[in-house]
Parts: structure tokens; sequence; C-alpha cells
């Protein structure tokens, strides 16, 4: 049976404050991921259908908290609690925060390389 743990993640990824360990087990993306700042991707999500992430999570908050956005509600997650977030919402996560989260790998692929996409042409000064 596969596992992963924090410590034995073999994909490391420093996005400024946020450090991403993954691995990719059967068809899914495992995450740890610590957030050392406030995160939002509104401005990256833009490139995405409605401006949301379009990529379902399953996860647990092993620390601080965290919201999902939907067009008519949202949703707080804190420490100690699970998740299941649908397609269609916009993520913002508290300093402090870490969660471990599961997603599909292809769709949070997709959803990752529109995020690159979005960050090239800022640094390109394109328009958004």
């Amino acid at each position: 049976m596969p596992k992963v743990s924090k410590q034995s993640a073999t994909n490391v990824q420093e996005f400024g404050p946020v450090t991403d360990r993954r691995e990719e087990m059967n068809g899914y993306t495992v995450e740890f991921v610590s957030f050392g700042a406030d995160a939002d991707l509104d401005g990256p999500l833009q490139s995405l259908p409605d401006g949301k992430c379009q990529c379902p999570h399953w996860g647990y908050v092993i620390a601080g908290r965290m919201r999902f956005v939907f067009g008519d509600h949202e949703e707080v997650y804190e420490a100690g609690d699970a998740f299941y977030q649908p397609p269609g919402h916009r993520p913002y996560v508290d300093a402090g925060t870490e969660l471990l989260q599961f997603s599909p790998t292809d769709a949070l692929a997709r959803t990752e390389q529109a995020i690159i996409d979005w960050m090239g042409r800022q640094q390109d000064g394109a328009p958004q």
C-alpha cells in the first residue's frame, strides 16, 4: 500500500511564504502545505472559468484557518476540521495554517498551469 508523510514527500516547492510538500499516489496528489503569510488566489484564478478553482479538494486542517468562497456562501475551516470542496471555489488561507490536501492529479495540474501562465503574464507586463 503506498504511503507518504510530510517528511517523505519527494516534491518540495517554495512559493514565497508557502511550502508545498507533495507526492502523487494512484491518480491523486497528496499535499502537505504550510502558509507563512495570508494567501489568496484571486488574481491567479482569473484565468480559470468564473475566476474560481476548478479542482475538487479533500483535506484536513492541521493548524490555522482557511475559508472557501462560493458565489452564494462561504465555508470556514479551522484546525481539526476535515473538508471537501467541489470545483467553483476561491480559497483564502490565514498565516500559520497547515493542511493536508488530496486532489485529482490531472485537475490539479490544469489549475496549477493556469496559475503559472497568469504569473508569467504578470512578470512580462502583459494584460491580465
